[in-house]
């Protein structure tokens, strides 16, 4: 970016400025305009560099960068790709689907609801990939539904791994092995 233009016309509003008041006075503002030059050049350079850095902490990824080259600004923009979550992993031998599809209408609290989604999109799934592999697992041949009340073994060593989990008093484990 040639920025001479901009410095020229800083340079001719001055001259401009001071043609009404006498030629002495228009001489004194030429003078002036020269002796500015390097200032409004910096000036200008600043005011470019602050957008640049502007823009570049409203960019996601990537930025801009303001080089100089000899009296001429450049600038670099460079975006960076985002990196793309995990695939989920393939489906066991036995989970192949077999081309038929059922469907079915579930029912479920809003707030459960909510948190599938979030266990969907944790596990980079769709709420229904998701889903269809939480029943996979719960009928697969050999599946144990596991639900072990914690409550009565002590902890030694003062930490007790459950504390403050669930409303149930926390001391409950249950899942699908």
């Amino acid at each position: 970016m040639d920025i001479t233009p901009y410095v020229e016309s800083l340079r001719s509003s001055l001259v401009s400025a001071a043609d009404s008041a006498g030629d002495e006075t228009r001489q004194a503002a030429e003078r002036l305009g020269f002796a500015l030059e390097s200032s409004s050049r910096l000036a200008i350079m600043e005011a470019v560099s602050q957008a640049a850095a502007e823009i570049t902490a409203e960019m996601p990824n990537g930025g801009v960068d303001v080089r100089l080259n000899g009296r001429d600004l450049d600038f670099l923009v460079h975006v960076a790709a985002p990196t793309p979550p995990a695939p989920p992993p393939p489906p066991a031998p036995e989970d192949v689907e077999d081309g038929n599809l059922s469907r079915i209408t579930l029912r479920i609290p809003e707030a459960v609801k909510a948190k599938a989604e979030e266990r969907a999109a944790d596990a980079g799934q769709s709420l229904n990939t998701w889903l269809v592999n939480v029943v996979r697992a719960a009928t697969r041949e050999g599946s144990i539904n596991i639900d072990v009340d914690l409550s009565s073994i002590p902890f030694f060593g003062g930490s007790d791994p459950f504390e403050g989990r669930g409303k149930r008093g926390g001391k409950r484990m249950t899942g699908w092995l």
